[in-house]
Protein backbone atom coordinates (compact mmCIF):
# COMPACT_ATOMS: atom_id res chain seq x y z
CA UNK A 1 0.00 0.00 0.00
CA UNK A 2 1.19 3.39 -0.73
CA UNK A 3 1.57 6.28 2.62
CA UNK A 4 -1.90 7.29 1.80
CA UNK A 5 -3.40 3.92 1.95
CA UNK A 6 -4.16 3.32 -1.32
CA UNK A 7 -2.67 -0.13 -3.74
CA UNK A 8 0.19 0.48 -5.43
CA UNK A 9 -0.25 1.00 -9.15
CA UNK A 10 1.76 -0.88 -11.16
CA UNK A 11 2.89 -0.28 -15.08
CA UNK A 12 4.19 -3.75 -16.60
CA UNK A 13 6.48 -2.97 -19.81
CA UNK A 14 8.02 -5.89 -21.51
CA UNK A 15 7.70 -6.68 -25.62
CA UNK A 16 7.02 -10.50 -24.71
CA UNK A 17 3.20 -10.89 -24.34
CA UNK A 18 3.71 -13.67 -22.62
CA UNK A 19 5.66 -12.20 -20.18
CA UNK A 20 3.23 -8.94 -19.79
CA UNK A 21 0.40 -11.44 -18.86
CA UNK A 22 2.82 -13.62 -16.15
CA UNK A 23 4.05 -10.44 -14.30
CA UNK A 24 0.61 -8.81 -14.93
CA UNK A 25 -0.24 -11.78 -12.86
CA UNK A 26 1.86 -11.53 -10.45
CA UNK A 27 1.36 -7.90 -8.86
CA UNK A 28 -2.28 -8.72 -9.46
CA UNK A 29 -2.45 -11.66 -6.57
CA UNK A 30 -0.71 -9.26 -4.21
CA UNK A 31 -3.33 -7.78 -2.32
CA UNK A 32 -1.47 -4.44 -2.23
CA UNK A 33 -1.06 -3.75 -5.51
CA UNK A 34 -3.28 -3.10 -8.63
CA UNK A 35 -2.28 -3.66 -12.07
CA UNK A 36 -2.33 -0.30 -14.07
CA UNK A 37 -1.54 -1.34 -17.55
CA UNK A 38 0.88 -2.80 -19.88
CA UNK A 39 3.17 -1.70 -22.54
CA UNK A 40 4.85 -3.40 -25.06
CA UNK A 41 7.96 -0.94 -26.01
CA UNK A 42 9.54 2.46 -24.86
CA UNK A 43 7.30 3.81 -26.67
CA UNK A 44 4.20 2.69 -25.28
CA UNK A 45 5.77 3.17 -21.47
CA UNK A 46 6.40 6.78 -22.64
CA UNK A 47 2.60 7.44 -23.53
CA UNK A 48 1.41 5.19 -20.85
CA UNK A 49 3.59 6.63 -17.78
CA UNK A 50 1.92 9.91 -18.71
CA UNK A 51 -1.63 9.02 -19.14
CA UNK A 52 -1.70 6.45 -16.05
CA UNK A 53 0.40 7.87 -13.50
CA UNK A 54 1.72 4.80 -11.91
CA UNK A 55 3.32 4.37 -8.78
CA UNK A 56 6.19 2.03 -10.13
CA UNK A 57 6.91 0.60 -13.31
CA UNK A 58 8.62 -2.72 -14.37
CA UNK A 59 10.89 -1.83 -17.13
CA UNK A 60 12.33 -4.75 -19.86
CA UNK A 61 15.92 -3.66 -20.96
CA UNK A 62 15.65 -5.28 -24.08
CA UNK A 63 12.99 -4.24 -26.45
CA UNK A 64 12.05 -2.93 -29.80
CA UNK A 65 11.67 0.86 -30.91
CA UNK A 66 12.76 2.37 -27.78
CA UNK A 67 14.68 0.14 -25.54
CA UNK A 68 14.29 -0.24 -21.89
CA UNK A 69 17.40 2.20 -20.71
CA UNK A 70 16.31 5.46 -23.67
CA UNK A 71 12.97 4.41 -21.91
CA UNK A 72 14.18 5.02 -18.69
CA UNK A 73 16.14 8.14 -19.30
CA UNK A 74 12.97 9.79 -21.11
CA UNK A 75 10.51 8.72 -18.01
CA UNK A 76 13.16 10.19 -15.17
CA UNK A 77 13.32 13.60 -17.64
CA UNK A 78 10.03 13.60 -18.19
CA UNK A 79 7.95 12.55 -15.58
CA UNK A 80 9.81 10.58 -12.53
CA UNK A 81 8.50 7.87 -11.65
CA UNK A 82 9.95 4.69 -9.42
CA UNK A 83 11.36 1.89 -11.83
CA UNK A 84 12.47 -1.56 -11.44
CA UNK A 85 14.09 -2.90 -14.10
CA UNK A 86 14.26 -6.58 -15.61
CA UNK A 87 16.85 -8.04 -16.75
CA UNK A 88 17.25 -10.83 -19.17
CA UNK A 89 21.17 -12.43 -17.76
CA UNK A 90 23.69 -11.69 -15.32
CA UNK A 91 26.06 -11.98 -17.91
CA UNK A 92 25.05 -10.22 -20.84
CA UNK A 93 22.81 -7.84 -18.97
CA UNK A 94 25.17 -6.10 -16.37
CA UNK A 95 26.50 -3.65 -17.85
CA UNK A 96 22.89 -2.22 -19.28
CA UNK A 97 21.67 -2.76 -15.37
CA UNK A 98 23.84 -1.33 -13.80
CA UNK A 99 23.54 2.18 -16.44
CA UNK A 100 19.75 1.52 -16.27
CA UNK A 101 20.51 2.14 -11.96
CA UNK A 102 22.87 5.06 -12.56
CA UNK A 103 20.15 6.88 -14.85
CA UNK A 104 17.49 6.30 -11.95
CA UNK A 105 16.21 3.13 -11.57
CA UNK A 106 15.52 2.33 -7.69
CA UNK A 107 16.66 -1.46 -8.58
CA UNK A 108 16.49 -4.52 -10.54
CA UNK A 109 15.15 -8.29 -10.76
CA UNK A 110 16.97 -10.82 -12.96
CA UNK A 111 14.83 -13.04 -15.21
CA UNK A 112 15.43 -16.39 -14.14
CA UNK A 113 15.71 -17.98 -17.51
CA UNK A 114 16.17 -15.62 -20.13
CA UNK A 115 13.93 -12.93 -21.95
CA UNK A 116 11.26 -15.50 -22.03
CA UNK A 117 11.43 -16.74 -18.44
CA UNK A 118 8.47 -19.20 -17.96
CA UNK A 119 9.68 -19.67 -14.67
CA UNK A 120 9.55 -16.19 -13.66
CA UNK A 121 7.06 -17.11 -10.27
CA UNK A 122 10.74 -18.14 -9.18
CA UNK A 123 11.29 -14.25 -8.46
CA UNK A 124 7.91 -13.32 -7.34
CA UNK A 125 8.65 -12.79 -3.80
CA UNK A 126 11.95 -10.63 -5.18
CA UNK A 127 9.50 -8.84 -7.39
CA UNK A 128 6.66 -7.74 -5.70
CA UNK A 129 9.77 -6.98 -2.26
CA UNK A 130 11.03 -4.37 -4.44
CA UNK A 131 8.52 -2.69 -6.42
CA UNK A 132 6.67 -2.03 -2.83
CA UNK A 133 10.25 -0.39 -1.92
CA UNK A 134 10.49 0.99 -5.12
CA UNK A 135 7.10 3.10 -4.23
CA UNK A 136 8.20 4.44 -0.86
CA UNK A 137 11.70 6.10 -2.02
CA UNK A 138 11.81 9.54 -2.53
CA UNK A 139 11.70 10.62 -6.28
CA UNK A 140 14.16 13.46 -5.98
CA UNK A 141 16.87 10.83 -5.28
CA UNK A 142 16.45 9.25 -7.98
CA UNK A 143 17.55 11.88 -11.19
CA UNK A 144 20.09 10.54 -13.92
CA UNK A 145 23.83 10.82 -12.80
CA UNK A 146 25.34 8.77 -15.96
CA UNK A 147 25.90 11.63 -17.67
CA UNK A 148 27.20 13.76 -14.69
CA UNK A 149 31.03 14.41 -14.31
CA UNK A 150 32.78 12.20 -12.16
CA UNK A 151 33.90 14.87 -9.05
CA UNK A 152 37.53 14.67 -8.84
CA UNK A 153 39.42 12.96 -6.45
CA UNK A 154 39.89 15.11 -2.81
CA UNK A 155 43.58 15.79 -1.75
CA UNK A 156 45.19 13.94 1.02
CA UNK A 157 48.20 13.73 3.21
CA UNK A 158 51.07 11.55 1.37
CA UNK A 159 50.97 7.96 3.59
CA UNK A 160 54.13 8.89 5.64
CA UNK A 161 54.21 5.86 8.08
CA UNK A 162 51.45 4.97 10.42
CA UNK A 163 48.86 1.98 10.48
CA UNK A 164 46.90 2.03 7.50
CA UNK A 165 43.16 2.80 8.05
CA UNK A 166 40.48 -0.05 7.64
CA UNK A 167 37.48 1.55 6.06
CA UNK A 168 34.33 -0.38 6.07
CA UNK A 169 31.34 0.33 4.16
CA UNK A 170 27.88 -1.33 3.46
CA UNK A 171 24.97 -0.49 1.11
CA UNK A 172 22.29 -1.60 -0.20
CA UNK A 173 18.96 -0.41 -2.53
CA UNK A 174 20.87 3.03 -4.06
CA UNK A 175 23.49 1.89 -2.98
CA UNK A 176 25.85 0.95 -6.75
CA UNK A 177 24.73 5.28 -7.43
CA UNK A 178 26.46 5.96 -3.73
CA UNK A 179 29.54 4.05 -4.09
CA UNK A 180 29.65 5.88 -7.68
CA UNK A 181 30.02 9.05 -6.03
CA UNK A 182 32.04 8.29 -2.89
CA UNK A 183 34.44 6.41 -4.34
CA UNK A 184 35.54 8.44 -7.27
CA UNK A 185 36.52 11.37 -4.07
CA UNK A 186 38.40 9.51 -2.20
CA UNK A 187 42.24 10.09 -3.15
CA UNK A 188 44.70 7.30 -3.82
CA UNK A 189 47.41 8.56 -1.13
CA UNK A 190 45.60 8.76 1.49
CA UNK A 191 47.00 5.64 4.41
CA UNK A 192 43.44 3.43 4.08
CA UNK A 193 42.25 -0.08 2.50
CA UNK A 194 38.61 -0.14 1.85
CA UNK A 195 36.36 -3.15 2.50
CA UNK A 196 32.91 -3.10 0.71
CA UNK A 197 29.65 -4.90 0.28
CA UNK A 198 26.86 -4.21 -1.60
CA UNK A 199 23.98 -6.65 -1.74
CA UNK A 200 23.63 -7.30 -4.98
CA UNK A 201 22.76 -10.93 -7.26
CA UNK A 202 25.06 -13.02 -8.78
CA UNK A 203 26.83 -12.20 -12.31
CA UNK A 204 26.92 -8.36 -10.72
CA UNK A 205 29.24 -7.50 -8.22
CA UNK A 206 32.49 -8.11 -10.67
CA UNK A 207 30.81 -5.50 -13.30
CA UNK A 208 30.17 -3.19 -10.68
CA UNK A 209 33.87 -3.34 -8.91
CA UNK A 210 35.02 -2.82 -13.04
CA UNK A 211 32.52 0.42 -13.44
CA UNK A 212 33.76 1.61 -9.96
CA UNK A 213 37.57 0.77 -10.75
CA UNK A 214 37.19 2.85 -14.16
CA UNK A 215 36.22 5.74 -12.85
CA UNK A 216 38.45 6.12 -9.20
CA UNK A 217 41.68 7.06 -8.46
CA UNK A 218 41.71 4.28 -5.96
CA UNK A 219 41.68 0.55 -7.51
CA UNK A 220 38.58 -1.23 -7.36
CA UNK A 221 38.16 -5.17 -7.31
CA UNK A 222 35.64 -7.79 -6.65
CA UNK A 223 37.41 -10.08 -3.45
CA UNK A 224 38.61 -13.33 -4.05
CA UNK A 225 39.69 -15.47 -1.16
CA UNK A 226 43.18 -14.99 0.63
CA UNK A 227 43.26 -11.24 -1.28
CA UNK A 228 45.49 -9.17 0.92
CA UNK A 229 44.64 -5.74 2.51
CA UNK A 230 46.49 -2.58 0.53
CA UNK A 231 46.58 0.69 0.73
CA UNK A 232 44.47 2.52 -2.00
CA UNK A 233 42.52 -0.46 -2.88
CA UNK A 234 39.07 -1.33 -2.41
CA UNK A 235 37.94 -5.30 -2.76
CA UNK A 236 34.48 -5.70 -3.01
CA UNK A 237 32.69 -8.91 -1.69
CA UNK A 238 30.81 -11.37 -4.42
CA UNK A 239 27.75 -11.50 -4.54
CA UNK A 240 26.61 -14.67 -2.56
CA UNK A 241 29.54 -14.89 -0.51
CA UNK A 242 30.25 -13.70 2.86
CA UNK A 243 33.48 -11.30 3.11
CA UNK A 244 35.51 -10.97 6.75
CA UNK A 245 38.97 -10.60 7.85
CA UNK A 246 40.42 -14.01 8.39
CA UNK A 247 42.67 -14.60 11.64
CA UNK A 248 45.14 -12.66 10.64
CA UNK A 249 43.49 -9.59 10.40
CA UNK A 250 45.30 -9.00 7.11
CA UNK A 251 43.38 -10.68 4.49
CA UNK A 252 40.26 -11.41 3.65
CA UNK A 253 38.28 -14.69 3.38
CA UNK A 254 34.73 -15.51 2.06
CA UNK A 255 32.53 -18.05 3.40
CA UNK A 256 28.94 -19.60 2.54
CA UNK A 257 28.07 -19.14 5.85
CA UNK A 258 24.07 -18.73 6.14
CA UNK A 259 22.98 -15.15 4.96
CA UNK A 260 22.27 -12.58 7.86
CA UNK A 261 19.13 -10.54 7.24
CA UNK A 262 18.37 -12.98 4.44
CA UNK A 263 21.33 -11.26 2.57
CA UNK A 264 24.46 -12.40 1.31
CA UNK A 265 26.97 -10.75 1.47
CA UNK A 266 26.05 -9.08 4.47
CA UNK A 267 27.98 -5.57 5.81
CA UNK A 268 27.30 -6.66 10.00
CA UNK A 269 29.87 -10.00 9.04
CA UNK A 270 32.28 -8.15 7.06
CA UNK A 271 31.95 -5.14 10.11
CA UNK A 272 31.45 -7.23 13.01
CA UNK A 273 34.57 -9.59 11.68
CA UNK A 274 36.98 -5.95 11.26
CA UNK A 275 36.07 -4.95 14.45
CA UNK A 276 37.31 -8.36 16.52
CA UNK A 277 40.39 -8.98 14.39
CA UNK A 278 42.15 -5.78 12.32
CA UNK A 279 44.75 -4.16 14.37
CA UNK A 280 44.15 -1.25 12.41
CA UNK A 281 42.72 2.51 12.93
CA UNK A 282 38.79 1.71 12.19
CA UNK A 283 36.28 3.51 9.73
CA UNK A 284 32.66 2.02 9.61
CA UNK A 285 30.50 3.80 6.83
CA UNK A 286 26.37 2.96 5.77
CA UNK A 287 24.93 4.24 2.73
CA UNK A 288 21.52 4.07 1.65
CA UNK A 289 19.66 0.68 2.03
CA UNK A 290 16.45 -1.22 3.23
CA UNK A 291 16.49 -3.06 6.48
CA UNK A 292 18.67 -3.08 8.97
CA UNK A 293 21.98 -4.97 8.07
CA UNK A 294 25.32 -3.24 9.57
CA UNK A 295 23.95 -1.56 12.57
CA UNK A 296 24.87 -4.23 14.91
CA UNK A 297 28.90 -4.18 12.71
CA UNK A 298 28.87 -0.12 12.85
CA UNK A 299 28.17 -0.19 16.58
CA UNK A 300 31.35 -2.74 17.47
CA UNK A 301 33.58 -0.32 15.14
CA UNK A 302 32.39 2.86 17.34
CA UNK A 303 33.06 0.60 20.39
CA UNK A 304 36.21 -0.53 19.34
CA UNK A 305 36.89 3.43 19.22
CA UNK A 306 36.55 3.43 15.37
CA UNK A 307 35.05 6.57 13.23
CA UNK A 308 31.31 5.72 12.22
CA UNK A 309 29.06 7.32 9.92
CA UNK A 310 25.88 7.00 8.57
CA UNK A 311 24.42 8.66 5.21
CA UNK A 312 21.98 10.93 5.70
CA UNK A 313 18.25 10.55 5.24
CA UNK A 314 18.42 13.91 2.70
CA UNK A 315 20.73 12.00 0.40
CA UNK A 316 19.57 8.66 0.94
CA UNK A 317 17.24 6.42 -1.55
CA UNK A 318 16.28 4.27 1.17
CA UNK A 319 16.98 5.45 4.99
CA UNK A 320 16.14 1.39 6.12
CA UNK A 321 19.73 0.74 6.76
CA UNK A 322 21.32 4.46 8.15
CA UNK A 323 18.57 4.52 10.41
CA UNK A 324 18.73 1.28 12.13
CA UNK A 325 22.46 2.22 12.68
CA UNK A 326 21.17 5.85 13.70
CA UNK A 327 18.38 4.29 15.90
CA UNK A 328 21.36 2.07 17.49
CA UNK A 329 23.40 4.41 18.52
CA UNK A 330 26.33 3.49 16.02
CA UNK A 331 26.65 6.13 14.35
CA UNK A 332 29.09 8.99 15.07
CA UNK A 333 28.49 11.20 12.30
CA UNK A 334 25.32 11.41 10.52
CA UNK A 335 26.14 12.72 7.14
CA UNK A 336 24.88 13.39 3.58
CA UNK A 337 26.58 11.72 0.84
CA UNK A 338 28.48 15.23 -0.58
CA UNK A 339 30.09 15.05 2.67
CA UNK A 340 31.15 11.71 3.44
CA UNK A 341 34.68 11.56 1.47
CA UNK A 342 35.96 14.57 3.82
CA UNK A 343 34.75 12.51 6.87
CA UNK A 344 36.61 9.92 5.94
CA UNK A 345 39.93 11.51 4.85
CA UNK A 346 39.62 13.16 8.53
CA UNK A 347 38.95 9.93 10.47
CA UNK A 348 42.22 8.43 8.68
CA UNK A 349 44.45 10.88 9.48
Amino acid sequence: MTRSGKKISVLVVDDSALMRRMIGEIVEQDPALSLAGTARNGLEALERVAALRPDVVTLDIEMPQLDGLQALSRIMAERPTAVVMLSAHAKEGAEPTLLALELGAVDFVTKPSGSISLDIDRVRGELLEKIKIAAGVDLSMLGPKAGRPVAPALRAPAVSGGSMTVVAIGSSTGGTRALSELLPALPPELNATYLLVQHMPRGFTRSLAERLNGRSKIAVKEAEHGDPLRQGRALLAPADSHMELDATGLRVALTQDPPRFGVRPSADVMMLSVAARAENPLVGVILTGMGHDGAKGLLEIRRRGGGTIAEDKSTCVVFGMPKSAIEAGAAGQVLPLDQIPAAIIKACR
